[in-house]
């Protein structure tokens, strides 16, 4: 048996012989600048644009989420000071709770500390609580729903993407009075597609199931008020439980799910991950609640964000360049080759000051690796012609295939 460390350094250099290793990028973003961001992996800090962010409509940077944060720090200090049943539940993550359900159009909502966490902790004691539970789950979905739902030892059935047919026969096949749960996102962040929610919940209603919906993709981006695909296309009634992120077009921190009191309260009440957690800070709950304010009446950062959006996808494509085309506001183009897909986004960086991660396995399938760009509001033209250009010439330097 090899020793300890030749266990780590064969795990290690397996990845760099795939060609998916991953490093860090450090940065430092720029207050009030965004896109831009200092990076410090070269002898002298320079300033990069960011074409990966989350931060998918600049929220991060708004002054009334940061005015928010700044007044919270000065109230109340920096941590919570324990879980949220043990002195660690404030003002502001009531408050935030509050703005969360009336997003949603639900009686009340949880908070956590991540997305990944409200997934795992709320599929996982669904599945406890329900012990004779069948969970139907995308084969796409997020690692966080695998995982919850594998926790909670239920029944499991996957169903091909988006496929209404294969989810159908699969419920065909359990008793109507069995629980059941169906769990899917609404837009999935890899190739941008959106599911098909409207068919979805009708098949819910006929084969007596519940609905668990991960909108950590959509919510601050789609809907009147930010609710996410299940505003915008009039299903929140039908949908029990929605999960959601303050991470990414809110910009700050932490995740929810927003349902029924009744399920809220159980869940609250039975998962291990939420009990046992010390709750987000009050400063990111004050930001996060003012970013989902502003996102509630505020439509220009989403109009400006479809606006660059759209115009990326067509000149990407005007070059020849394969884009994975989408309804979504990403935008991911098609390399096929780890390596090739690090080769793009070093140079891009070494050349360009053009900061984009490459998106290997476990991420993407095999022989899909991509670059995933997430245009913003505050991407204008100009930085969208400086990346075409960048990214169109490295793809003729490094000899990738183009669209058919």
């Amino acid at each position: 048996m090899p020793g300890y460390d030749e266990v780590f350094d064969k795990a290690i250099a397996d990845l760099h012989g795939e060609g998916r290793y991953r490093e860090f990028a450090q940065l430092r973003r720029v207050k009030g600048c965004f896109p831009k961001a200092t990076y410090f992996g070269d002898d002298q800090p320079r300033e990069v644009t960011v074409w990966c962010s989350n931060d998918y409509l600049a929220m991060g940077q708004h002054p009334v989420v940061l005015n928010a944060m700044h007044e919270a720090l000065d109230v109340t200090g920096a941590g919570a000071g324990g879980t949220r049943n043990i002195s660690g539940t404030s003002w502001y993550h009531i408050q935030l709770e509050r703005e969360l359900a009336d997003l949603h159009g639900k009686g009340a909502a949880l908070l956590f500390n991540s997305g990944y966490m409200a997934n795992q902790a709320t599929l996982s004691t669904l599945a406890r609580l329900m012990p004779e539970c069948t969970i139907l789950s995308d084969e796409l979905n997020h690692a966080s729903m695998i995982e919850g739902i594998r926790h909670g030892r239920s029944n499991k059935a996957v169903w091909r993407h988006n496929d209404l047919d294969d989810l159908e026969t699969k419920l065909a096949t359990l008793i109507h009075d069995q629980p059941k749960v169906i769990a899917l996102e609404s837009v999935y962040s890899m190739d941008g597609d959106i599911a098909p929610l409207a068919e979805i919940c009708a098949l819910a209603r006929k084969y007596n199931a519940m609905t668990y919906l991960d909108e950590v993709h959509a919510v601050g981006m789609y809907g009147p008020r930010g609710g996410g695909i299940a505003e915008r296309e009039g299903l929140l009634d039908e949908i029990d439980i929605i999960e959601g992120t303050l991470a990414k077009a809110y910009g700050v921190m932490g995740g929810y799910i927003a349902a029924s009191p009744r399920i809220v309260d159980a869940i609250r009440s039975y998962a291990p991950g939420f009990i046992f957690t010390t709750s987000v800070a009050p400063v990111l709950a004050a930001g996060a609640r003012a970013a989902v304010r502003h996102l509630k009446t505020s439509n220009e950062e989403r109009r400006l964000q479809q606006k660059h959006a759209g115009l990326l996808r067509q000149k990407l494509i005007d070059r020849g360049l394969p884009v994975i085309v989408s309804p979504s506001h990403i935008v991911p183009v098609h390399v096929g080759c780890p390596v090739r897909c690090k080769a793009l986004t070093d140079e891009l960086m070494r050349e360009f000051s053009i900061y984009v991660q490459p998106i290997n396995y476990p991420t993407v399938p095999r022989g899909t690796e991509r670059i995933r760009l997430t245009p913003g509001p505050l991407h204008g033209p100009a930085e969208i012609a400086v990346l075409v250009d960048a990214v169109d010439e490295l793809w003729s330097r490094l000899e990738l295939q183009r669209a058919a």
